[in-house]
């Protein structure tokens, strides 16, 4: 009889940890994201100063204004491509506010694309858009979304063998007051004896990391339905094996796009 008091306190302890440890878990799996998106943009950047070096060397040999113009078009080109690039890191560096605010995901599919460009086509993949213009803002933080679309894509990206397309489409739902964005694939699909799983921590169809150094870890899946959740939105999983995948992601509508409207 002695013990019971002591009961409540340590079940709170327990919770008070648990809770504590899943906010350690989210600030690791943030800083993985963020690890990850600066890998790819550096491999990307060096790609881009690669085409910097090498026009501004053709400039330097060819004296003909003709050449040189060309050469410093595709400098300038390529110069802005860098910028788009350095801009997205810093913003996903800087931005570690969890506050919410109407966000176009039209902007944010542009940026993943372009962080992904050269990868894809490393991997001979096509990459489809689809965007309704008329798709309303969403509430949302614009890092986080960002995060899960880049997780999706590199997914879908690792689920395809060879060749293959994705597919990515932004519309208004059919239901009112909801947009959805959805992320399919021509890949290899997921067993239906995984898909009760498939957003579960450290579970993973994956035996690890590729040969980019991406994925496998189990908790990209989990970190993207928890950041959803948190977002009051709804993801779900559509998959046959040899067929393909599609996640379907469900925000709702900003208040002042609804007001708008």
């Amino acid at each position: 009889m002695s013990k019971q008091p002591n009961a409540a306190p340590n079940i709170n302890e327990q919770q008070l940890h648990i809770q504590q440890l899943k906010g350690e878990l989210r600030r690791l799996q943030s800083m993985a994201a963020l690890g990850e998106l600066t890998g790819t943009a550096t491999h990307e950047f060096n790609n881009v100063l690669m085409t910097i070096i090498n026009y501004a060397r053709l400039g330097i040999r060819n004296k003909d204004e003709p050449s040189r113009d060309k050469a410093l078009s595709k400098i300038l080109e390529a110069s802005e491509r860098a910028a788009k690039i350095t801009n997205t890191i810093l913003a996903q560096a800087k931005n570690r506010s969890e506050s919410f605010e109407p966000t176009q995901l039209g902007e944010i599919i542009d940026s993943s694309m372009m962080l992904l460009e050269r990868e894809m086509r490393n991997y001979r993949i096509a990459v489809e858009t689809e965007i309704d213009p008329a798709t309303p803002a969403v509430q949302a933080s614009g890092n986080q979304i960002g995060r899960v679309l880049l997780n999706l894509l590199i997914n879908a990206r690792q689920a395809i063998v060879e060749g293959g397309t994705i597919l990515v489409r932004l519309a208004p739902s059919s239901e009112a007051g909801w947009v959805e964005l959805t992320v399919r694939d021509s890949g290899s699909g997921i067993p239906q004896e995984s898909l009760p799983r498939i957003f579960d921590s450290f579970y993973s169809t994956k035996s690890g990391p590729d040969e980019s150094g991406k994925g496998g870890t189990g908790l990209g899946l989990a970190a993207c339905k928890e950041i959803i959740d948190a977002h009051d939105g709804r993801i779900r999983v559509e998959s046959s094996v040899g067929v393909g995948t599609a996640f379907i992601i469900r925000l709702p509508v900003a208040v002042s796009a609804q007001a708008a409207a």
